[in-house]
């Protein structure tokens, strides 16, 4: 039993049912479907083979829909691959149907409206680099500092423009409607700029009387400047290292990185590291020394979720991948569990300040007596949270009600949900937990858990009870 959630991308290379349910077996907790890629036939197909696969399995699981943002891409153009040379003169401008390497178009209408003369703009996540000379109506000319190999659709960078477009497009808002449509856990709302940004999406499904966890993804310089703003407002954070890497310093986005998962640990809200986790076993079978070291360490600053992208959606080893970095979670968090590590500081609401000082006194418990796990009732998943960032060293059985709400707590490290019809009292949720965890050899008989209830199971807000319970046989 590893703590650390795995994210694994639906696509080309795991979508059957088979292959979802194997990665199921090897500790993926949620699945993500990713809106820039694929039609909507093909996310249907791919939701159907999870569901079918979840329906099949014993360990809870979820699924989130990625949006795409406003991302900015290259048009089409001819000579596909065509090398673009330092010093060479490239015309930008929307509106072209087909262009050149040196002449090509944009899917973004507003591009020479928000571009400045000076302004860098980076191609295929960087590889090229150009900056812009000319500027003349509805055209921009720019000169070639990097060059490389130009393809249609790969997407353009403007870490120096100021982008006018809205956070949430009108294909995004289609994604939303389908998403809501279809009961997704979570969507995830690429190229956050401010709060703003995540209220809007939260108002639509509060309209469409939709649950789903809003997820703001980190990957604009602006969103940093509100970070804190935006992390409140949020249901999780995603540290998509990608796009920042483009649009920030590369060498700052592991200081971003740690600064993110610092502040959702102070903000008791999850946190995702992303992007190019196990980028090498795209291609081959095993990772890198270096990619296994940045996910161990994004482990060891106290991340919730590590997600593997391509890896599994369209790479040739997605079941080796989900195995690795299963692997590599369950070496460091054993590293953890046994070392002093000083445990994070977390705050809470005014309304769950009793919860999150139990949370505390668990782990203090857990510290000095042998207990080998946690059980708690959570009817909306709020308990589990406080208990899930003080990072307590067992793992954490939740229980709910709210099959929603075990959706949702898959995204919370070391929780274990289970969904059940509520206990009449403490005495039966503590045989119903004992059953089972006797029954998944999670435990022995005369060792020790700790039961994290209320004396009204059920109702939200009313955890008041730590008890330490001996197994029976």
């Amino acid at each position: 039993m590893i703590k650390t959630k795995i994210i694994a991308t639906l696509g080309p290379a795991c979508g059957r049912h088979e292959t979802i349910k194997a990665m199921i077996d090897n500790g993926v907790d949620l699945f993500r479907l990713n809106f820039s890629h694929g039609k909507s036939d093909d996310h249907q197909k791919y939701l159907s083979s999870f569901l079918e696969a979840r329906s099949q399995h014993h360990h809870t699981t979820a699924v989130i829909g990625d949006l795409c943002g406003p991302k900015i891409r290259v048009g089409q153009i001819e000579n596909e691959g065509r090398m673009l040379e330092p010093d060479e003169e490239v015309n930008i401008e929307p509106g072209i149907q087909i262009g050149t390497e040196n002449h090509f178009s944009t899917n973004y209408e507003q591009f020479a409206d928000d571009v400045n003369v000076g302004d860098r703009i980076f191609l295929d996540d960087g590889q090229i680099e150009l900056v812009v000379t000319d500027k003349l109506s509805n055209k921009i000319t720019c000169k070639v500092i990097i060059g490389g190999p130009l393809y249609s659709r790969k997407g353009i960078n403007l870490p120096d423009s100021e982008v006018s477009t809205p956070s949430i497009t009108e294909y995004d808002w289609q994604c939303v409607d389908w998403a809501i449509k279809n009961n997704l856990d979570f969507l995830a709302l690429s190229f956050v700029r401010s709060a703003e940004n995540i209220k809007t999406l939260k108002n639509h499904l509060i309209q469409e009387k939709s649950d789903i966890k809003v997820i703001a993804k980190i990957e604009k310089p602006q969103a940093l400047e509100q970070l804190e703003d935006i992390i409140k407002e949020s249901d999780a954070v995603l540290v998509a290292r990608g796009d920042l890497g483009v649009e920030m310093e590369l060498a700052e986005v592991p200081i971003i990185q740690k600064r993110i998962t610092n502040l959702c640990r102070l903000f008791g809200k999850p946190v995702i590291v992303a992007t190019q986790m196990l980028q090498t076993m795209m291609e081959k079978p095993n990772p890198t020394r270096a990619e296994v070291s940045d996910v161990a360490n994004a482990i060891m600053d106290f991340t919730d979720a590590v997600m593997l992208s391509g890896e599994t959606a369209v790479g040739r080893y997605p079941l080796e991948a989900a195995k690795t970095i299963q692997r590599i979670a369950a070496v460091t968090e054993h590293y953890l569990d046994n070392s002093k590590i000083k445990r994070p500081k977390t705050t809470a609401r005014d309304e769950l300040i009793q919860t999150a000082a139990m949370a505390r006194s668990v782990a203090q418990i857990i510290e000095d007596t042998d207990i080998k796990l946690v059980v708690a009732w959570s009817e909306t998943g709020s308990t589990a949270r406080l208990l899930s960032k003080n990072r307590i060293d067992v793992p954490i059985l939740v229980f709910s009600s709210n099959q929603r709400a075990c959706y949702h707590m898959c995204l919370d490290y070391g929780v274990i949900p289970r969904c059940k019809p509520t206990p009449a009292s403490i005495e039966e949720f503590t045989q119903i937990a004992q059953n089972i965890i006797l029954d998944r050899k999670w435990a022995n008989p005369s060792e020790k858990i700790i039961i994290v209830a209320g004396e009204q199971l059920g109702a939200a807000g009313t955890t008041n009870t730590i008890l330490i319970h001996t197994l029976t046989g």
